[in-house]
């Protein structure tokens, strides 16, 4: 079975914190930044942008705890790479070929000297005997002579078994590439044949995070707009077109091309929660959901873990509901399942 990448928990408590009238929100679901959660048969288990990329592990969505990381001690081609990386963002973990497949970047923050990296394990469960991350080195690269970012990476399969990696941040926006069913690099790399799918032309050419998702006859590009990563200024936005196939074009409601600036917005600042954007998508209990990060003005403005619930219209295009509250966290248990 298929299992899905959606978000990321940071641990600690299993404390609820709440104004009066305010929705309350769980300690553990603090300092969460580019969320990317997963399943197996049991448990439930989140990764999110930090040193060595957290795992935590939790029997639904609401009782997350740390647990483990997927680097301890950074693989060497990351420093050699990159100068000044403290922290690896953005994780995107699918379970396909016999294994757990985790992308993510390698980046300093507002340059697009990048690499996007594989790790892989057979089993998440930090108690199994066989649990291991392995790093398989870098999957694709961006230098500063490049008009792309190689940050933000997720993995899409679709009905013919094909894998798609899309990625992108600022510069030329989204793109798009294949990768091999077998190894879960590049299919051809010494030409990867990247296609942009979805840009902003005017400057600052602010799109970036795409999760792709198929629903009926549908394939969906979800994006973030605008600015991320400072606090309650942050002004990100979640953003989303769809095509037939991955070969688009993506459009927005309106029919503009996601490649023009289109994006039908799904959400944005609601005067609480700032900011919210680098969205996942799972389906579990005969509906899907959306996980983002967005900066709570009530808790010091600190990224926190919100779950939507999508309704998809009869015109095949969603909207997001209110964000769960604890309780309904906890129905969130396994089984995940990423679509199709």
């Amino acid at each position: 079975m298929m299992r899905a990448a959606l978000g990321g928990v940071l641990g600690f408590t299993a404390l609820v914190f709440g104004v009066a009238g305010a929705q309350e929100v769980r300690l553990n679901h603090r300092s969460i930044h580019d969320p990317a959660l997963i399943t197996d048969d049991t448990q439930v288990y989140a990764f999110h942008t930090g040193p060595g990329i957290t795992q935590r592990c939790g029997q639904s969505v609401a009782d997350l705890q740390s647990c483990s990381r997927v680097f301890f001690r950074p693989p060497d081609w990351h420093r050699e790479e990159i100068v000044g990386v403290d922290h690896l963002w953005a994780p995107d973990v699918t379970w396909t070929g016999g294994e757990y497949r985790l992308y993510y970047s390698v980046s300093t923050f507002g340059s697009n000297r990048s690499a996007i990296g594989l790790a892989t394990t057979p089993t998440l469960n930090p108690q199994d005997p066989d649990f291991a991350w392995v790093d398989r080195g870098p999957v694709v690269q961006s230098y500063p002579s490049d008009n792309f970012n190689a940050i933000d990476p997720n993995l899409f399969i679709d009905e013919d078994g094909r894998h798609w990696l899309t990625f992108g941040s600022f510069w030329s926006g989204i793109q798009l590439t294949e990768l091999d069913p077998q190894t879960g690099l590049l299919m051809h790399p010494h030409d990867p044949n990247l296609k942009t799918i979805a840009t902003r032309p005017a400057w600052p050419h602010a799109v970036e995070a795409p999760f792709v998702w198929k629903h009926n006859d549908w394939v969906y590009l979800f994006v973030s707009f605008d600015q991320c990563c400072e606090g309650v200024d942050s002004t990100y936005n979640v953003r989303v077109g769809r095509a037939d196939t991955m070969a688009g074009p993506f459009l927005d409601r309106e029919g503009r091309p996601l490649t023009q600036g289109g994006g039908t917005q799904l959400i944005a600042s609601d005067g609480r929660f700032e900011g919210p954007g680098h969205n996942a998508v799972f389906h579990t209990g005969g509906r899907d959901y959306v996980a983002l990060h967005a900066y709570d003005r009530e808790y010091r403005g600190v990224a926190t873990l919100r779950v939507h619930p999508i309704t998809w219209g009869d015109d095949g295009w969603p909207t997001l509901a209110a964000a769960l509250e604890p309780a309904a966290l906890e129905t969130l248990t396994p089984p995940f399942t990423k679509e199709p």
